[in-house]
């Protein structure tokens, strides 16, 4: 990072943590070498100064830049958040900028080389090549000045108690100077805003990931009444489970009169769901937390971004 950034300093709308943001357009931004403008090689002295102690702002990514630090083999996290981006970003029929212009992201791959899951020697192989890759893909994130990281990442999945999956957060959080977004935040802050006690998690997992993934939510105090996983075997696959497959899972095991859910929960970064929120939420009535969605919304609120987002279910259109 920068040594001549300066600080912003935010309270977390949701939770209340103080928020350092880096202001990464401190001028000489951009730095050039003089004399600045060239054509061919010469000095274009009348088109007039860039004056770089402006500090302008990333073109694209002028309101916050967002570091994404997910597993490599993941292939939908990523293109969720840009799908909510795009369709929150495009100007009205008034010429008003869409409420999440000038949001990016910069995404780095946290080296998961064996992503192999059929078995609990798989998982804790999986656990220790996640963790261990991830302070190299945040010094990664780094490079490109982000003011934000967002953990892309199940935790739960691999750690079955809730201090073992916020320790690895905090220990990137004290690496990197920046403040980290994570799932069981946000999926706390998302079930509270629904007064939501009992829950049903879906998730891509097996028995040893969905025990995890139960154990961590009853800590962190809600009622897992059931959950449902579809034992993917490799972290990479986890992407291919049909859509059909997830709505079947949702209305026959899930949503049921006798389950009597406040939510479902959906875990897994990997396994995409918006789409699946938007078309079954009115029809089962109560919300469904996707882990995608949840965690930027969570990541927007506490940027202080907090107008009503379209196309993401009903978490991020109501608050």
């Amino acid at each position: 990072m920068n040594h001549n950034t300066s600080m912003i300093r935010l309270t977390g709308a949701l939770s209340g943590k103080t928020i350092t943001i880096p202001d990464v357009n401190v001028g000489p931004m951009p730095d050039l070498v003089a004399p600045g403008l060239i054509q061919d090689g010469a000095a274009v002295h009348e088109f007039g100064a860039i004056d770089p102690y402006c500090g302008y702002p990333d073109v694209r990514s002028y309101e916050r830049k967002l570091g994404l630090l997910i597993p490599a083999t993941n292939t939908s996290m990523e293109h969720e958040l840009w799908s909510i981006i795009g369709s929150n970003s495009s100007l009205d029929a008034h010429g008003k900028s869409g409420v999440l212009t000038g949001i990016g992201l910069h995404t780095c791959n946290v080296i998961t080389p064996r992503p192999q899951l059929r078995t609990h020697e798989d998982l804790l192989e999986y656990k220790r090549q996640f963790l261990g890759g991830l302070k190299a893909a945040a010094d990664q994130a780094m490079l490109a000045q982000p003011q934000y990281l967002i953990m892309g990442m199940s935790l739960e999945h691999i750690i079955d108690n809730l201090s073992e999956v916020d320790a690895p957060v905090r220990e990137l959080e004290a690496h990197t100077g920046l403040t980290v977004a994570t799932w069981h935040e946000a999926a706390t802050a998302a079930l509270r805003k629904f007064g939501a006690k009992r829950i049903g998690l879906l998730t891509p997992f097996d028995h040893n990931g969905n025990r995890n993934a139960s154990r961590v939510f009853t800590e962190l105090g809600f009622e897992v009444v059931t959950s449902v996983g579809f034992s993917c075997a490799n972290a990479l696959h986890i992407a291919h489970v049909p859509d059909w497959a997830k709505e079947k899972a949702i209305l026959q095991l899930l949503a049921t009169a006798d389950n009597k859910l406040d939510a479902i929960v959906q875990c897994g970064t990997n396994m995409s769901l918006i789409q699946v929120s938007e078309k079954l939420e009115p029809q089962i009535g109560i919300p469904i937390i996707g882990i995608n969605a949840a965690t930027f919304w969570f990541a927007l609120r506490e940027n202080g971004i907090t107008a009503p987002i379209k196309n993401a279910g009903l978490l991020l259109r109501r608050f």
